[in-house]
């Protein structure tokens, strides 16, 4: 499984998952457990979307 998820994607979805599985946690909406998945792919980064899409946030490395 290769990285395909950079630093703002990273970011973003880390936050955006916290902020959806806390809301839930909180009383929020059944859907907001859906907030596991950004917060997953965001501590992994990995996408599992991002290659069926051709998509790659991460940075190239350079050697």
């Amino acid at each position: 499984m290769k990285t395909n998820v950079g630093g703002i994607d990273k970011v973003l979805r880390i936050g955006a998952g916290v902020a959806l599985v806390a809301w839930a946690a909180l009383g929020g909406p059944t859907w907001a457990w859906i907030g596991v998945v950004p917060l997953a792919t965001g501590l992994t980064g990995f996408c599992p979307l991002y290659p069926l899409l051709g998509m790659n946030t991460c940075p190239l490395k350079k050697d």
